[in-house]
């Protein structure tokens, strides 16, 4: 019997080691699902600040093409980076005092709100489930669904019992 086989289940020999490789994901693929995101953040900033979509839009837009460009940049560049750390090198470089146009950049970026974007991504990857996780969630059985209600309720009554203290004290 092999190491590999031996004590493991089918569910560990599923389980991918490393994340997926950014050099080779499908740029056309992900950049209708910024696309969507993106229309999702408009929609959130509005409902959130009152910040007018086509006020707003500009921005959005700064974003969008630095988000592709970054994913470009992953994808075909010979040495390896994060397509994170990518995005993050352009909108540095692009909002960097003294570069052309960084001025507009930073003020048409300003229309949006951070909280505002950031809560639809929070939420999806909150509710994001896997499908390993279901069956970790259906090996472990009922008793699971009692402990995880436990420690969401002591959570939630946690942070407003510090949040109400916090509020008495500043005021």
């Amino acid at each position: 019997m092999s190491l590999n086989t031996a004590n493991t289940s089918s569910a560990e020999q599923s389980l991918p080691l490393h994340g997926e490789d950014e050099r080779k994901i499908d740029v056309a693929r992900y950049s209708v699902l910024l696309l969507i995101v993106s229309i999702i953040g408009l929609v959130s900033n509005w409902v959130g600040t009152g910040t007018d979509p086509l006020t707003a839009l500009p921005g959005m837009a700064i974003l969008y093409i630095v988000s592709v460009a970054g994913l470009f940049l992953a994808r075909f560049v010979p040495f390896y980076l994060p397509s994170v750390a990518w995005i993050s090198l352009l909108a540095i470089v692009v909002t960097i005092p003294g570069i052309p146009g960084a001025e507009w950049v930073v003020a048409k970026v300003e229309a949006l709100n951070f909280l505002a974007l950031a809560t639809p991504a929070l939420a999806y990857g909150g509710l994001a489930l896997t499908k390993g996780e279901f069956d970790i969630a259906r090996k472990s059985g009922w008793k699971i669904v009692i402990v995880a209600i436990c420690v969401m309720l002591g959570t939630y009554l946690g942070s407003a019992v510090i949040a109400e203290i916090m509020l008495r004290v500043s005021g």
